[in-house]
């Protein structure tokens, strides 16, 4: 089981995301888009989602959306963004918490260490 799906349309940024979790020992998954989020989802499903907003190809609400419409067990949806009201985003579509780009790696690791009950 995937424990972290990052989707992230920057590169630099979803490799960094990837490699702050990996080396805390958590299985991660990349997606630059939420089309390829949800082809992720469809083979390993992620017990969290850290969800860019604005993508290119599919958006963060589109993903959403389409998520909830396919019916498959949703997971934690943390949203990550640089939208002047980031808990609004997150309100928009579900989310169970989100983080304000630029975040702080510590931040970031107990965000998902309490979404995955390790904290």
């Amino acid at each position: 089981m995937t424990a972290v799906l990052v989707v992230e349309d920057d590169d630099a940024l979803r490799e960094l995301l990837a490699l702050m979790l990996e080396g805390e020992g958590l299985v991660v998954e990349t997606a630059a888009n939420g089309h390829e989020a949800l082809a992720s989802i469809a083979v390993r499903a992620p017990r969290i989602v850290l969800l860019d907003m604005t993508m290119p190809v599919m958006d963060g609400w589109q993903f959403c959306r389409e998520l909830d419409r396919r019916a498959w067990p949703r997971p934690k949806i943390v949203v990550v963004t640089a939208a002047t009201d980031p808990a609004g985003r997150a309100d928009e579509v579900g989310a169970d918490g989100w983080l304000a780009k630029p975040f702080d790696r510590e931040a970031l690791l107990a965000l998902v260490h309490r979404l995955m009950g390790l904290a």
